[in-house]
């Protein structure tokens, strides 16, 4: 049951509590894949998003008891992290006006171990050609390394370009090779690229964000709703999609996603088919 389904989350489209959880309902065949066992931190808004919202990794207190936690030691204790695996555990999310689900790239058990390395393609400026461009840039690039890439709208001002891995390498082994991947894709375009965390450092150039990758760090899940006017989604989509313009990071929004399901199913839903042994990095 869901709490003031009246709730409008979205004032500029209106979109209620009550049609972001039916949008997670529909969503949960293709989405749950996606999400199974990863540690979710919870982006809350609970008077929609024309309030500030919240980040919540800890779901100790409240949570229901059939509700799966798994509890990763910090500094002072311990955060007990919500584990999805079903349409029940999306509609819990939806009930705690989450609008994002933001998840690890790795699952229990094996935490250190990810399953995904995720590239974050963050830029300043609004300039779609310079980031298809980019992002096609990476994707020939982690090409020449051997490895099949995926992608993704991240539903707000670029795209996430995954790789799906075998498991085998540890969290650490798999940052490095994103900063290294990273370094060398900078130098090959430094006028529109750059690893400059900070916004003032990067001159109006895109971000190569591998911090991702770092162990406990988060990418907005597939499918996730992302909190801008509109409800865009951070939907799979196809490289053709990427390569002619017709998807940018913000094109596919809750109200169009039933209709693309239908057209389109999980366009992820190869994506650990054929996962990666993690190769060396470039030089």
């Amino acid at each position: 049951m869901i709490s003031h389904p009246e709730k409008v989350m979205f004032p500029d489209c209106g979109i209620t509590k009550g049609e972001m959880a039916e949008y997670y309902a529909l969503v949960a065949p293709v989405m749950v894949p996606h999400l199974a066992g990863r540690p979710v931190t919870l982006e809350r808004f609970h008077n929609g998003i024309g309030e500030k919202g919240f980040f919540q990794k800890n779901v100790a207190k409240g949570a229901p008891e059939w509700l799966e936690r798994v509890a990763v030691p910090k500094t002072d204790g311990v955060v007990n992290y919500a584990i999805v695996r079903d349409a029940r555990g999306l509609a819990w999310l939806a009930n705690q006006n989450c609008i994002t689900p933001h998840v690890w790239t790795s699952r229990v058990p094996e935490l250190f171990h990810p399953d995904l390395c995720v590239f974050d393609l963050d830029p300043l400026a609004d300039d779609p050609a310079v980031l298809r461009s980019a992002t096609l840039l990476l994707r020939d690039m982690l090409a020449e390394l051997g490895l099949m890439t995926w992608v993704k709208t991240t539903g707000s001002k670029g795209f996430h370009v995954v790789v799906p891995l075998d498991g085998q390498a540890d969290s650490g082994q798999v940052a490095r090779f994103a900063h290294a991947v990273a370094r060398t894709f900078v130098e090959r375009d430094p006028a529109h690229l750059t690893v400059e965390f900070y916004k003032a450092d990067r001159g109006g150039r895109i971000l190569v964000d591998t911090g991702r990758n770092e162990f406990g760090a988060t990418y907005a899940a597939a499918y996730a709703v992302r909190p801008k006017p509109n409800a865009p989604i951070s939907a799979p989509c196809t490289w053709e999609e990427v390569e002619s313009g017709a998807v940018g990071p913000q094109t596919i929004t809750l109200r169009t996603m039933a209709r693309r399901l239908d057209t389109h199913g999980d366009i992820w839903a190869e994506l650990f088919r054929s996962p990666h042994l993690l190769p060396a990095a470039p030089d």
